[in-house]
């Protein structure tokens, strides 16, 4: 496939109206294994391809960008791995916010970040709130998120403020999700070849288009991207009509 110029791409965003893209950033730890690398060493190198991904969907002018950073399974993991996962979120935060905000970027987290320990906690919302106003590319990070659990607390939500059956619409329901206010992704990308969806915005993803790579994440670069943006400009989107 032909790699095409950085207005071309910009211009099948545009014909298309591509506004977000959400990512399952897989093969981290594959990556690093094939390289007799510690997993460690796969998970910073995934933090590099998110930097240069979000710098990209500027230039393309692509508006929304979601990634699933830490999902609710993740815990299962061993101890030292999820220790390092938070430890590199807290990191990355610290050191790449000042830039992250120079560029516009606005930084959201989806999931259930009371369950997080205080000092991350702090950190998380003072990106949030440092970034409020940042019109660029919207960062949503994922992070302590499963679907099934959203869909879940909102539901306990409605109940709870005690909305009359007849009243609730989709909608409404979409209002209550940690991505309220955020338009449904038009595509999602998944690295490192794995054909599902893994309790990923399974509420937004209705109508998603799909599309899989078997690059793994650390891998994931301008070419990959347009790739994939080339594909959606393929795709008919009829919306179940």
């Amino acid at each position: 496939m032909e790699l095409l110029s950085d207005q071309n791409i910009k211009n099948i965003v545009e014909s298309t109206n591509l506004k977000h893209i959400a990512i399952i950033m897989d093969g981290n730890r594959r990556w690093a294994k094939e390289k007799f690398l510690p997993s460690a060493m796969g998970h910073q190198k995934g933090v590099d391809s998110l930097r240069s991904t979000m710098r990209l969907f500027d230039k393309f002018g692509i508006k929304y960008l979601t990634v699933y950073a830490f999902s609710t399974e993740n815990w299962n993991r061993k101890k030292e791995e999820v220790e390092f996962l938070m430890g590199l979120l807290a990191k990355t935060l610290l050191n790449e916010l000042d830039d992250m905000h120079k560029e516009n970027v606005r930084i959201r987290f989806l999931g259930n970040i009371s369950q997080l320990n205080s000092n991350l906690i702090e950190i998380v919302k003072n990106a949030e709130e440092k970034t409020k106003n940042n019109t660029g590319v919207n960062l949503n990070i994922a992070f302590n998120y499963g679907s099934r659990d959203e869909i879940t607390n909102a539901v306990k939500q409605i109940v709870k403020e005690g909305i009359n059956s007849e009243d609730i619409t989709e909608e409404l329901i979409s209002q209550y999700l940690y991505t309220k206010d955020v338009p449904d992704p038009d595509l999602l990308i998944r690295t490192g070849g794995e054909k599902r969806i893994s309790n990923y915005l399974l509420w937004q993803l209705a109508y998603s288009e799909l599309y899989v790579t078997d690059a793994y994440w650390p891998e994931f670069d301008k070419s990959e991207l347009t790739k994939a943006i080339q594909e959606f400009e393929k795709r008919n989107r009829r919306f179940g009509k």
